[in-house]
């Protein structure tokens, strides 16, 4: 069964591809009209060193203080840079700030958010959409497109047009520091047909993407932040497997594309080179090879894995030569356009490659429509920005998420009459999954157990969860990224192991490599899993359990020889007869 999967796959991204190309806006580099005018008059305004920042992207926070956003808005007026890369803050207090920004901007700015999951990634008081890997999980794809135009409409709302987003790495390494959850999972058909429904969502409601992180950061256990992955791969496997996402996305019309900080000898094999610095990768690869043709953007310049080895602003110079039209974030951007100024004086870099990228960029701005550039209207933001359609789509993916990954014999049996034992383990007060299910449960009672309680504590937990007829044991990582290890004690994991093999049903509110770290859950009559531990999760397990809801997620990863890529159970319930009732 599972050798037909990869041409089930490409029959589900043909289907994707079909069903959406009818709604699809045509890619801001191909003929538009009266986009050609506009972009030559901007540039005939432009003088060299205006030209050159346009290609710069600086970082801009609401939650610095007023002299932080004064030093912005002054960069912003003397150097010309084309656009902003929002971080942390708040929406309204960001609406404000663009607006401010605007008006001082030569060229309106484009405007981009690293926003991967929503704005809730950078943004106090926003929706929070699922990771990537919870999305891997769902069987429906339409589900991801839907968000992508919702997650579109949020980011129009706030005068925002470029999402670095989404990952297309395949996630093979579930050691990887910095990709992990951010992933679709470890098969490139999977991860090609999610990426292409979050990506046709944003482009159609209008918005630019990033697809991530070129040419693949899947399989590394350097975290690019920090330093150089060097990745040892034949240029045959990064063809076959990491670069799979990208050529098919590509194909299908990305506005943009983020290259990785890494060291790649099969692709260029000079000593210590950044693929963001190396021109073989951005231009003979990315742009001629694979034909792209829209913004090719640099991952943070501020990153170890590309200043380690090019220190004071070299860095920024040799990626505009290697052919990246945006570069993000530069350490020190008044530096780094009077150095590529320098280049061009010099004839290390030519007028036209410059030419080249500023045409690209109006191109986009143009797209995006900021040639008729309006402020950002603020009345009734926050209430907008969290709709109640935006709200119920959200938890309508997290409940097209959860699988099922081993038995659903106890899910069937489960007696809402009998006697329960509800547990919650690594955390420290009632969780909202014992709240709500103690509702359509009473005959039930609460138990919790701290990620560092003592050997003692929990066989006294033991014997007392005994006399209960069903079991049914909440596994929580209450961290804010989702890693591969829980960090619970080891007693602990003991204890899991204990309780998996009573009555119980296991629920994974976590990372699906947790599980590989749990020996003995297995043993449970049920296990399922949530992908993370959000509210939404944790309500839609309680409806599984109670009847209330099918579970048909599927294993986006290989955790171990028990659960595999593709598991998962179609699970349809009989409603089971409940005595609360819970308002979502």
């Amino acid at each position: 069964m599972r050798a037909t999967r990869p041409l089930l796959f490409f029959i589900l991204l043909l289907s994707i591809v079909t069903h959406l190309s009818a709604q699809t806006r045509t890619p801001f580099y191909e003929p538009m009209s009266g986009k050609d005018q506009w972009v030559d008059s901007v540039l005939k305004k432009l003088n060299k060193k205006e030209k050159i920042a346009q290609m710069f992207f600086i970082r801009a926070h609401t939650d610095k203080g007023k002299a932080y956003e004064d030093s912005i808005q002054t960069l912003i007026h003397n150097s010309r840079v084309g656009g902003l890369v929002f971080f942390q803050g708040g929406p309204l207090r960001q609406a404000v700030l663009t607006n401010s920004y605007q008006s001082v901007s030569l060229v309106p700015l484009l405007v981009a958010m690293d926003a991967e999951w929503g704005l809730s990634m950078r943004l106090d008081s926003t929706i929070s959409y699922p990771y990537q890997m919870t999305l891997g999980a769902i069987q429906n794809n339409d589900l991801i497109y839907q968000m992508g135009k919702e997650i579109g409409k949020e980011f129009k709302m706030l005068g925002m047009h470029l999402n670095f987003a989404p990952v297309v790495d395949i996630n093979n390494n579930p050691d990887n520091p910095v990709i992990g959850y951010r992933s679709f999972g470890d098969n490139k058909y999977n991860v090609a047909a999610k990426g292409l429904a979050y990506m046709r969502g944003l482009q159609d409601e209008g918005i630019l993407v990033s697809i991530k992180h070129f040419p693949g950061h899947g399989d590394t256990n350097v975290d690019s932040h920090q330093s150089l992955p060097v990745l040892n791969f034949t240029k045959e496997r990064l063809d076959s497997l990491e670069l799979y996402p990208f050529r098919e996305l590509i194909k299908q019309g990305a506005s943009g594309v983020m290259i990785a900080h890494m060291n790649i000898p099969a692709l260029d094999p000079t000593k210590n080179l950044p693929s963001t610095l190396s021109q073989t990768i951005v231009t003979g690869l990315l742009k001629e090879e694979l034909g792209f043709k829209g913004l090719a953007i640099t991952d943070a310049m501020e990153m170890k894995g590309v200043v380690k080895f090019f220190p004071d602003g070299e860095a920024d110079v040799r990626a505009v030569i290697a052919g990246n039209d945006i570069i993000e974030l530069s350490e020190n951007t008044k530096r780094a356009i009077k150095l590529v100024k320098k280049a061009v004086k010099t004839g290390r870099i030519t007028r036209e490659r410059i030419n080249q990228s500023v045409k690209k960029i109006l191109e986009a701005k143009y797209w995006a429509g900021l040639n008729n550039y309006h402020p950002i209207n603020t009345i009734n933001l926050l209430k907008d920005l969290n709709s109640g359609e935006a709200l119920s789509l959200n938890q309508h993916l997290v409940d097209a998420s959860i699988t099922v990954l081993h038995s659903d014999s106890l899910l069937k049996a489960l007696d809402t009459k009998k006697r329960t034992a509800i547990i919650s383990l690594g955390v420290t007060e009632l969780t909202k999954f014992q709240k709500d299910l103690k509702l359509k449960i009473p005959n039930s009672m609460l138990f919790l157990m701290s990620k560092i309680g003592s050997a003692t504590d929990m066989n006294a937990m033991l014997q007392e969860v005994k006399k209960y007829d069903q079991v049914i044991m909440a596994i929580h990582d209450y961290r804010k990224r989702p890693q591969s290890s829980l960090d619970y004690n080891t007693p602990l994991k003991i204890f899991i192991a204990e309780l998996a093999q009573l009555n119980t049903i296991s629920c994974v509110f976590a990372n699906p490599y947790t599980i590989a770290g749990l020996p003995g859950i297995e043993a449970s009559k049920s296990v399922l899993v949530t992908y993370q531990n959000s509210d939404e999760a944790q309500r839609s397990v309680v409806k599984i359990l109670t009847g209330q809801m099918p579970a048909t997620g599927k294993l986006p990863v290989t955790i171990n020889s028990f659960y595999k890529y593709g598991d998962g159970l179609d699970y349809f319930p009989e409603p089971k007869p409940v005595l609360g009732k819970i308002s979502y």
